[in-house]
Formats: structure tokens, C-alpha cells, sequence
């Protein structure tokens, strides 16, 4: 097998990756104060700030967002005349959930069966470390072959809109001729895979109140308007008896025709128990790709332990909608409340509140920045082709990237494959994919520079 000085320098780096990634998954980085102090995340911002400076960056800088969230940019200059690309992941992660379920601390990075547990360890701290290795490899073999920028998010997680904003602001600061979105994933552990398409999303938040306050079950139960049985009724009627998403007005048979998604592939990747069945209809990729899916994330009602015989007097939940690409997350939101007002039962009072939104993505795989990448996964998958799939989450920042830059190659990659199990307990990495998808980076961009000067 012909030597690959690069791959063979990743591979080197790999145990001060796995230190890095360890001192970054320790901060508790949520952005969301009732989760955790802000100051975790000001300490991960500051982390990362170190790295770039460390790595020579130039220009480094803690930006204050709009959303009170702090994002990190840096710049490293490249040869004269080379293109510019930028390099995105986000430091924020997602609450720890149920920690006794965690088989390891969430915020302890712990080796076992061959993969790294923490959270944040795939989405995305570890596509930031990923950036670094790709970097440093290219720094011990000859240089870092384009000009090179660097924005770590803040709050992606939230979908507050925080960096689209600051963007939007000062569009001069992410300019770019092509754009790397690391918080992605393969398709499945060594399988090389680019993400084509992305869901958007809208978050709210919705409050019924029917009784002026809590009411005896006994004395009452029966004839007083339960708030919690309304809202559950409103929560029903999100999905039909098939259990797919219906919000009338929002188209919800769309097909998916790429790379398809095997049912058992599914039920294995998402742990779903024996017996149980899958909700929706059409393929597996048509439902999680292609149709909008509706996920109620939250509930306010009274706790089983110490619940008392009486009528709750309001109720509140939280939901996440995701829409594919073609729709509008804004008129989503729309028919989203318009849903929630027709089925709300008995007159109820119903308010809501929008916490998060952003608008669907559809990558361009046919641009020439994709050739670069696909022979960068050649070579760093050997025997394996790039593949392209959809992916049911959101990265908003895409879209406002997309419209400021149009003429911006963006390519979307990273370590969110199935078995990372992002947004879950035990969430892990494969230092795997690690190492190769850094391999891949990092040939992207001599592939790239070189293509740039043909």
C-alpha cells in the first residue's frame, strides 16, 4: 500500500485528540441557563479560542451574538491567490437527559468497546477537533494549502438564531469560497457519506388554561374542563392512526430518492424494542428525509409522585416540528398554530410561544468542491465511494450562509453517524471516523487548492 503522509500524521495525533476532546466534552456547555451556568459555556468559547490561538490563528475573537450566546472565530492566512474556506462545528451541546441512564458520567469522556462516551464527543465537540486534526496534518506536511476560517457556534443546539443574525451583520466576516459544516455524519460507520438535504425546524411552545386554578377531581371531575386532557387531545391530533405527522395544509407524502435506509438497518440504529412498530408511512427514508415529523419534547403537568385527585387548571408542552426542504419554516409555524387552535377542545384558552426556528436545507452535490471531496474519501476510505444522504436535523446557520454567499460551495460531513447516538444518553464517537474523516478534510483542501488553480 503506497505511504499517505497525512493519514500516517493523523493517526499520530490521535491520543492528544483524545486528551483535547476530553477537556472539551468536561464543560457543560448547554446554552440554556436553566440547564446549566452560562459560564460553562464561556469557558468551552474560551477553550476553543485557545486552540485556534495555539494553532496561529489569526484575528481570534469571542463574538457576542444577538442571543446572548458567544461564538469563536479565527482566521489563518494561506498562500497568496489560494481560496478561502471555512470550517464551522459549535461547542454547545444538547442537555444531559436522564443522567442515571448514562452508563458513564455525560461529561467525562470514557473509552469503552472501541468508541469515546460524552456528550458533545460527536455533536459536534468532536468536529471541531476534527478541523484541528485535518489542519495539523496538513501543517506537518508541506502547509495548510488554502486561507482557512473557523467559526465555532455557540447555541446551535437552541436554534435561537444567535450567528445567522451576527452574520447577517457583518456578512464580510464569513465570506468563503467553499464552507465545511462539520456536524454532520456518515450514513453508517465507514461508509464516507456527504449530507444533500437537511430538515428545517420550528420549536414552540403551547399553554392551555381552562379553570382559574386546580380543582377537587371528585368534587368537580366530570363537568370542569381538564386542561391536561385538552392538551393531550391537541397533542393527538399532531399524528394520524398510522402515527404519521398531519398539520393540515402541510404536505406530508414527499419521496425520497436517494440512498434508502433498510427498515431492520433502522430498527437496529434506533434501538426500537422488540414488537414495536415503526410509525408513518412510505419508506423509512421518505419519513425521516423527505416528510415533516412532529416530536412533542416536553410536558408541564403535575409529577406522578405527589400527585393529588384534582384538575389541572393549565398545561403546557413543547414541540419540535421538522420540515423538509421546500417548505417554509415560517409558514410551518403558521399552520403549526393554526393546527393547535382548530383542534383545541371545549374553548379552551390556547397561547403559544415560538422558542426556535430555521429553514431547510438542499446542498448543491453536483459543484466541483464535491469532486475534491469525493477523491478526499477515496483515500481516506479506501475501497469506498462517497455517498450522499438526507438528514433529519437542522443546522439553520446553513441557509443564512447559503443566501449571503451563494456563489459558497457548501459541503456538509461530520461524526453523527447512527450508533453516535446524538441527542440521546450515551452518546459516543468512533475515534475511528475521527481519524478518517480528518484524513478527508484534510486532502479535501490540498484537492481543492489544487482544483482552484487549474
Amino acid at each position: 500500500m503506497t505511504a499517505n503522509p497525512i493519514a500516517e500524521t493523523v493517526a499520530s495525533l490521535m491520543p492528544r485528540a483524545q486528551a483535547e476532546l476530553t477537556e472539551l466534552v468536561a464543560f457543560q456547555s448547554v446554552a440554556d441557563e436553566a440547564v446549566a451556568p452560562r459560564s460553562e459555556c464561556e469557558a468551552a468559547a474560551a477553550w476553543v479560542a485557545g486552540a485556534l490561538r495555539d494553532e496561529g490563528f489569526q484575528d481570534v475573537a469571542l463574538l457576542d451574538t444577538p442571543d446572548g450566546s458567544q461564538s469563536v472565530y479565527g482566521y489563518l492566512p494561506g498562500p497568496a491567490d489560494a481560496p478561502t474556506v471555512l470550517l464551522y462545528a459549535h461547542y454547545d451541546v444538547q442537555p444531559m437527559l436522564d443522567e442515571s441512564a448514562w452508563l458513564s458520567p455525560p461529561f467525562e469522556l470514557t473509552e469503552r468497546d472501541g468508541r469515546w462516551y460524552g456528550r458533545g464527543a460527536a455533536d459536534c465537540k468532536g468536529g471541531f477537533i476534527m478541523h484541528l486534526l485535518a489542519l495539523r496534518a496538513l501543517k506537518a506536511n508541506g502547509g495548510v494549502p488554502v486561507s482557512v476560517k473557523v467559526i465555532v457556534e455557540g447555541s446551535e443546539e437552541q436554534g435561537t438564531g444567535g450567528l445567522e443574525r451576527y452574520a447577517e451583520a457583518h456578512p464580510e466576516l464569513l465570506t468563503a469560497d467553499a464552507i465545511v459544516i462539520g456536524d454532520t455524519g456518515n450514513f453508517r460507520v465507514g461508509l464516507p457519506t456527504v449530507t444533500a438535504t437537511l430538515r428545517g425546524m420550528t420549536m414552540i411552545r403551547v399553554r392551555i388554561d381552562t379553570l382559574e386554578g386546580n380543582l377537587h377531581s371528585g368534587q368537580f371531575g366530570g363537568a370542569a374542563p381538564d386542561a391536561l386532557a385538552a392538551l393531550i387531545r391537541v397533542l393527538d391530533s399532531l399524528r394520524d392512526e398510522s402515527g404519521q405527522t398531519v398539520v393540515e395544509g402541510l404536505a406530508a407524502d414527499s419521496a425520497w430518492e436517494g440512498l434508502q435506509y433498510p427498515e431492520d438497518e433502522f430498527r437496529k440504529d434506533a434501538k426500537v424494542l422488540d414488537g414495536v412498530g415503526l410509525p408513518g408511512a412510505g419508506t423509512v427514508a421518505d419519513r425521516i428525509w423527505a416528510r415533516p415529523a412532529v416530536t412533542v419534547i416536553g410536558i408541564d403537568c403535575h409529577p406522578v409522585a405527589g400527585a393529588t385527585p384534582s384538575i389541572p387548571a393549565s398545561a403546557r408542552a413543547q414541540i419540535s416540528l421538522r420540515v423538509p426542504p421546500g417548505v417554509d419554516a415560517a409558514e410551518a409555524t403558521k399552520l403549526l398554530f393554526a393546527h393547535i387552535e382548530k383542534h383545541t377542545p371545549w374553548n379552551a384558552r390556547v397561547s403559544f410561544e415560538q422558542v426556535g426556528q430555521g429553514q431547510p436545507f438542499r446542498a448543491d452535490i453536483t459543484s466541483p468542491a464535491y469532486t475534491s471531496m469525493a477523491e478526499a474519501m477515496r483515500i481516506a476510505y479506501p475501497g469506498e465511494e462517497m455517498q450522499s444522504s438526507g438528514m433529519g436535523g437542522s443546522i439553520p446557520l446553513c441557509n443564512t450562509l447559503a443566501a449571503l454567499y451563494p456563489q459558497a460551495e457548501i459541503l456538509l460531513i461530520g461524526l453523527s453517524e447512527p450508533e453516535a447516538q446524538i441527542h440521546a444518553v450515551n452518546e459516543s464517537v468512533s475515534p475511528q471516523e475521527l481519524e478518517r474523516l480528518s484524513v478527508a478534510e484534510a486532502h479535501f483542501l490540498v484537492n481543492y487548492a489544487a482544483s482552484k488553480q487549474a
